[in-house]
């Protein structure tokens, strides 16, 4: 690569590699069509090599140009951490801090859980992820992580932060017509909501064995937040987090008597951060809170 190119360029071939479009990446950064093509004309003349060729599906990558993904996406998480560190003063509780969370968590329970750490620490800004895959923490993808599978690298600092309990749940408009079920074995004659593709979520519920099966499932989604919406709507009966199914106004508990293997969580960093005041501020407010999640 010559002296000419610089970060921004790649920034810009990172965008047109993971948008597939021109205009993708244009959205993306916040500029027009053009600017994009400028640019990746002028990181392909300094390569000297043909990144992208045009095709009836937009824009594909050449073989060199997916040779150069990796790379570019480690620069690219670099970048971001340098930014979240240089955020803040060296000391102070203050700057960004990006955290990835499951999308359950990231709507119904995380935003209460950050008022009480944002009230004590007005100047942190969170960044939030919400996604049911595990960012990599080993490469400053995210500064921490609420995870619900125990981390094993040795390189990240886990805290088991909660065990939380597990449910079964409908609407009151639902069970008022189908009834409720007073055993395992009498799902069979209900609709249940359950996991699409999920192999965790399709895992957990076969441990619970009984009449489960995807045969009655009225509705296959691997979207929680998404589950929970049609439970409310009284599509049917779904399993999810109890301490956030009971505040709701519309759902109601089935089969309360039947134990279900809880959710274990824990929120990890990486050892390279644990000490930064601002990310032991975050990790710690998050085990407190998820303490008295229950």
């Amino acid at each position: 690569m010559s002296k000419t190119s610089s970060w921004d360029d790649l920034r810009f071939f990172l965008a047109v590699l993971e948008e597939g479009s021109l205009s993708g990446a244009a959205r993306r950064l916040g500029t027009s069509q053009p600017t994009v093509r400028t640019r990746i004309a002028t990181l392909e003349e300094s390569l000297g090599a043909t990144l992208f060729t045009r095709s009836v599906n937009g824009l594909m990558p050449t073989e060199h140009a997916r040779n150069l993904l990796g790379p570019a996406q480690t620069m690219a998480m670099a970048s971001e951490q340098f930014m979240r560190t240089a955020s803040a003063p060296l000391g102070d509780i203050a700057g960004r801090v990006r955290l990835s969370v499951p999308e359950l968590m990231g709507i119904e329970v995380i935003p209460k859980m950050l008022r009480s750490l944002t009230d004590r620490h007005p100047n942190l800004q969170i960044e939030l992820e919400l996604s049911n895959l595990q960012a990599n923490l080993l490469q400053h993808e995210v500064d921490i992580a609420v995870r619900t599978t125990q981390p094993m690298q040795t390189a990240l600092v886990a805290r088991k932060a909660a065990s939380i309990p597990m449910g079964f749940f409908a609407s009151e408009d639902y069970l008022a017509r189908r009834g409720q079920p007073q055993t395992l074995e009498d799902l069979a004659d209900h609709a249940l909501i359950g996991p699409d593709r999920s192999i965790s979520d399709l895992d957990f519920v076969e441990t619970l064995g009984g009449n489960l099966s995807a045969s009655n499932w009225i509705l296959s989604c691997d979207n929680h937040p998404a589950m929970i919406a049609a439970a409310r709507a009284g599509l049917g009966i779904t399993i999810t987090q109890a301490p956030t199914a009971i505040q709701d106004p519309v759902l109601r508990p089935v089969l309360p008597d039947v134990p279900l293997p809880r959710l274990e969580t824990w929120i990890v960093t990486h050892e390279d951060l644990r000490h930064t005041p601002k990310i032991r501020a975050v990790f710690d407010s998050l085990v407190e809170s998820f303490a008295a999640y229950k």
